[in-house]
């Protein structure tokens, strides 16, 4: 028991240290390769879109779909473009009115936009990673090396790469424990495609662990030299209850109304059922994984469902032994922030301990949360791969993999992605690699989710 405190404590300081460390200390390595990177990769794009030609996929139908909406359509049964009816939620509209307004629908003006899209989400990942500290700095090559993924951003212009830049910098800002900022953000994301909802199971357990505990807006706006940035948020740290959780869900269900009001003042029925129908069945030749199961067996609502409870139950069982295994696991959690409560309003302004979650805990959570979900889809289209293509090199570097089998691993997966049409073959070794990066994180130690002793 004491050898464990002492590993604990070890943990701590060294968190502690890495934080409060000053600038001239530290390894300047991952953010000049970085800048490098971002560099390399704005020219890259400028030579992709000049002399590669651009695939003709789903913008004319986003268009089209624009276009009824731009002229009065609010029912969401009769906006429709080439490739079938509208299924996205309202914010994929006004994103592409404005794409529209900017581009004068033309494809050549939004692949520049959509480069300067790739750009601005590389810079917001490599931030993750650089802050997070779990690469070393030359792996962050990995993360540009995807011919689907520059495809996907400039050559397709797919809506998910909207959602993707806008759960990033969620993410990010969630990282810096903006935690009603960043639950905007991240509503902001899922208005423009319902995949960032994969994030989300592991976003609430966040919010839960730490019932959103925060530094006031004015920490940020001073300038005290003479103390470190930990020392000032520990100093004005504000620790929410329950309430403050609730509130922060119900701003992200504020935007969704807001966003959506046009089509739930007129064809509510319609627009709910159309933008967030999660029981849709995507059709088997488009399909990445599960190539190899019959077309029958794969359109089937038992496949379906067997899938869900597989994904509902590997959350529960990474949630209790791997993301609250400090806290005493799921049970043990829930029962601390809620014994105390005798009634309603108890619970609501009952405050727990101030505590502050690590950068590299939520980038963990979040990234394993929806790797998860990936495991368990039962359709990947190909666009699907920017879901979680910027998370890999992460996952793989929380396992205990040698470096050799790393990057054979990401190698596979990529190859998986760009073979067309996939095939059996390709699906079931894409599903024995995600299957094997989940067991390597299973198997693998479970970093301290503190900066400091408090839980």
């Amino acid at each position: 028991m004491a050898r464990a405190e002492k590993k604990r404590a070890a943990r701590t300081a060294t968190a502690t240290a890495a934080v409060e460390r000053p600038s001239g200390t530290s390894d300047r390595r991952p953010l000049y390769f970085a800048a490098l990177l971002v560099l390399a990769n704005a020219a890259l794009v400028v030579l992709i879109i000049a002399f590669v030609p651009y695939t003709k996929i789903d913008w004319d139908a986003y268009m089209s779909q624009v276009d009824a909406f731009l002229e009065g359509g609010r029912d969401y049964t009769k906006i429709e473009g080439d490739t079938g009816p509208l299924v996205y939620p309202a914010g994929f509209l006004y994103v592409y009115s404005a794409i529209k307004f900017l581009t004068g629908g033309q494809v050549f003006p939004a692949q520049i936009l959509f480069g300067v899209l790739y750009i601005v989400n590389l810079c917001l990942v490599l931030l993750l990673y650089v802050k997070t500290e779990v690469l070393p700095w030359w792996a962050l090559g990995l993360l540009c090396l995807s011919k689907r993924v520059h495809s996907i951003f400039v050559l397709r212009l797919f809506n998910d790469c909207f959602a993707m830049t806008l759960l990033h910098a969620a993410m990010v800002l969630i990282i810096y424990h903006k935690w009603y900022l960043g639950l905007i953000v991240f509503s902001g994301a899922v208005s423009v495609k319902m995949n960032v909802l994969l994030f989300a199971p592991s976003l609430l357990l966040l919010m839960v662990k730490v019932q959103i505990t925060t530094a006031p807006w004015f920490v940020s706006s001073l300038h005290l030299s003479m103390l470190p940035t930990v020392t000032l948020t520990k100093l004005f740290v504000q620790s929410m209850s329950i309430k403050g959780v609730f509130f922060a869900l119900f701003g992200a269900a504020v935007v969704q109304v807001l966003l959506g009001m046009p089509f739930l003042l007129s064809h509510p029925v319609e627009y709910i059922s159309r933008a967030f129908n999660l029981g849709r069945v995507f059709i088997h030749f488009w399909s990445v994984n599960f190539k190899f199961v019959p077309e029958k067996l794969f359109v089937s609502k038992e496949l379906a469902i067997a899938l869900l409870i597989l994904h509902l139950t590997t959350l529960m069982v990474f949630a209790h032994y791997k993301w609250l295994k400090h806290e005493g696991g799921l049970f043990s959690l829930l029962h601390s922030r809620f014994k105390h409560a005798k009634s309603i309003v108890q619970l609501f302004s009952s405050k727990p301990r101030p505590s502050i979650l690590s950068k590299e805990h939520i980038v963990t959570v979040m990234f394993v949360g929806n790797f998860i979900g990936i495991v368990c889809a039962r359709s990947l289209h190909y666009q699907f791969y920017s879901w979680y293509f910027y998370s890999l090199p992460f996952l793989l570097w929380k396992t205990h993999f040698p470096t050799p089998l790393r990057i054979i691993i990401f190698l596979g997966v990529e190859l998986c992605w760009n073979i067309y049409p996939s095939t059996a073959y390709s699906s079931l070794l894409l599903l024995f690699l995600h299957i094997s990066v989940l067991l390597g994180i299973w198997f693998s130690p479970t970093e301290y989710p503190y900066i400091d002793k408090r839980t």
